[in-house]
């Protein structure tokens, strides 16, 4: 046998042989890659699918109902009562009005003029003794509500044959308001004009005094000329319209006669707030003395001691609904029936404090935080601004976000951007303005001539409440903004508001209207400013225009008309 111990060949060959493949440590980083693999394959975050949105199939049951005629025909009805409503008290006296019908012998249904196609109307003759009842709000310069917008429209465009169709119309509005209930004035003539009956007159209800009872008045004539229209007699749930039959009796127990009460037997004697027209309270006379101390007329001054009544008790001190039922606490409604009382809360509405030119991805606000103490000693708050006032941006990856969407305006800035703006407003109103100037500015960057721009601001402390301060100087310092006159209303003994500037400044604020075709913007308070505002412009026109008070009224009521003195103003 060879030896091959002794050579180093043979030796090297052998060794080859008998060593493994892979060596410890390729066993070792195989197994790793392999691991890694294998990790990779099964915990890896999977791309999110693409969900495939199929088209619905149309069917009976998935079909909106758009046909109202269709829906009175199926149910019975024979009365429609369309609103329209920004803030939910239109549509309350919609449903109100609804119900009542079947106390009339009739049946009745509230609709949404949005949810239905409203060129059915001229088929309503189809439907014996039928109505059409509108109670409609006015929002902002004049304007029809959101739901309602698409109907005014029509009626505007339209040239419907509306012949044989009986209707009438509640209108909702301010009489604060330049446009006093537009709307509901607006489609109460539209619908004669194209032929419909109007089985009686328009209502008025005025916000600014008490729509609730005007409302109720006009429903009280209402119902009784429906019936006498056509000729049927109201029959309350299922009885006769007739309530006393005439009996004599001989002996009567007094406590059980009826004296008079509106609303229950014995409610004079037993008083229980709260007291309306329905519950009068009977008010103990302190003083009744004459004031004429001759001549056949007899004039009196008279004082009612109103002491326990309660009454203006919920509206002086604020009451909401929480604080009637602490202060009230034998009111033990029904929670499920309190909750079926209550109504939406509604969506609130802000002026745009910025330019979709500047800011084109982001929208921005300016609101005041409701919040102050009634004379109960109780604190209100008001729910949107309080909830807004708690959304704080966050950096912890979770977004605070806020539920909105934009609603047509009127407001904005001319077409022509050589046109001069004067902006009035003062607080809070600032807001709009705020994206007119950035407007303003983007157009100037980009080389367009702009016009005067000038802004009447008012607060009442420099150094306290001068909103946007520094932005506004900026945009002066940059000639974005002509001139900035500010109104510090409580910085001096005497009292300055924005009205007393534009008057300081007359004959600049004149040349600008009435030479340069400058448009004018009011933002703000429509109680007290814009009232005094519009006021100024008056007697501006007069001083310098020459005019008489009516014609200067004429004057500013033509600017309206051509679009050049708008107003986003609220009470």
């Amino acid at each position: 046998m060879a030896d091959t111990r002794a050579d180093p060949a043979a030796q090297s060959e052998l060794m080859d042989e008998d060593e493994p493949f892979f060596s410890n440590l390729d066993l070792f980083l195989f197994s790793l890659i392999a691991g890694l693999l294998v990790y990779w394959i099964i915990f890896r975050k999977k791309a999110e699918p693409i969900p495939e949105f199929k088209k619905l199939e149309s069917t009976p049951q998935t079909t909106r109902e758009t046909s109202f005629i269709g829906k009175m025909k199926k149910t019975g009805k024979n009365i429609v009562v369309f609103y329209g409503s920004q803030t939910g008290t239109g549509e309350e006296f919609a449903n109100r009005l609804a119900k009542d019908a079947h106390r009339y012998g009739m049946k009745g249904m509230a609709a949404d003029p949005e949810e239905y196609d409203m060129s059915e109307l001229s088929r309503l003759t189809e439907i014996e003794n039928s109505i059409a009842i509108f109670c409609l709000a006015t929002y902002g310069e004049g304007d029809p509500t959101d739901n309602a917008q698409d109907f005014y429209d029509w009626l505007q465009e339209g040239d419907a044959d509306f012949s044989g169709v009986k209707y009438t119309v509640f209108a909702l509005g301010n009489k604060t308001y330049e446009h006093y209930n537009a709307m509901g004035k607006y489609v109460d003539k539209r619908l004669a004009e194209l032929g419909a009956q109007r089985i009686f007159d328009l209502g008025m209800g005025d916000d600014d005094g008490n729509l609730e009872e005007d409302f109720v008045s006009w429903r009280e004539q209402f119902w009784p000329a429906v019936c006498e229209h056509f000729g049927v007699e109201a029959t309350g749930e299922e009885s006769s319209i007739r309530q006393y039959e005439l009996k004599v009796h001989s002996d009567l127990n007094m406590n059980k006669v009826y004296t008079g009460e509106l609303g229950r037997l014995m409610s004079f004697e037993n008083q229980k707030p709260p007291f309306d027209s329905k519950n009068p309270f009977l008010a103990a006379v302190t003083v009744n003395r004459k004031l004429n101390k001759a001549g056949d007329r007899h004039l009196m001054h008279l004082e009612l001691d109103i002491t326990g009544s309660k009454i203006s008790w919920v509206l002086d001190s604020c009451r909401n609904i929480l604080a009637i039922l602490e202060d009230l606490p034998s009111l033990r409604p029904p929670i499920d029936h309190l909750c079926e009382l209550l109504p939406r809360l509604q969506a609130r509405y802000y002026s745009i404090a910025s330019s979709s030119k500047v800011h084109p991805n982001s929208i921005h606000i300016c609101a005041v935080v409701v919040e102050y103490e009634t004379k109960t000693g109780r604190v209100n708050k008001g729910v949107a601004t309080n909830w807004l006032k708690s959304k704080m941006p966050t950096d912890n990856g979770h977004k605070t976000t806020v539920p909105m969407y934009i609603r047509k305006s009127q407001f904005r800035l001319p077409f022509k951007s050589t046109n001069p703006v004067i902006m009035v407003g003062p607080g809070t109103g600032i807001a709009p303005f705020m994206g007119f100037v950035q407007e303003r500015g983007w157009l100037k960057e980009q080389g367009k001539d702009i016009g005067e721009t000038v802004l009447y601001y008012g607060c009442r402390y420099k150094n306290e409440d001068f909103l946007y301060q520094e932005e506004l100087e900026e945009f002066e310092k940059t000639g974005v903004l002509t001139a900035l006159n500010v109104a510090f209303s409580r910085d001096q003994a005497e009292k300055v508001y924005v009205q007393h500037l534009l008057k300081k400044n007359k004959e600049a604020v004149w040349r600008l209207v009435h030479s340069d075709n400058a448009h004018i913007y009011i933002c703000g308070d429509a109680r007290n400013m814009a009232r005094d505002v519009q006021n100024a412009f008056y007697e501006i026109a007069e001083e310098l225009g020459g005019l008489s008070r009516a014609q200067a009224v004429d004057y500013v009521k033509k600017l309206m008309t051509k679009g050049r003195y708008s107003q986003d103003v609220w009470s």
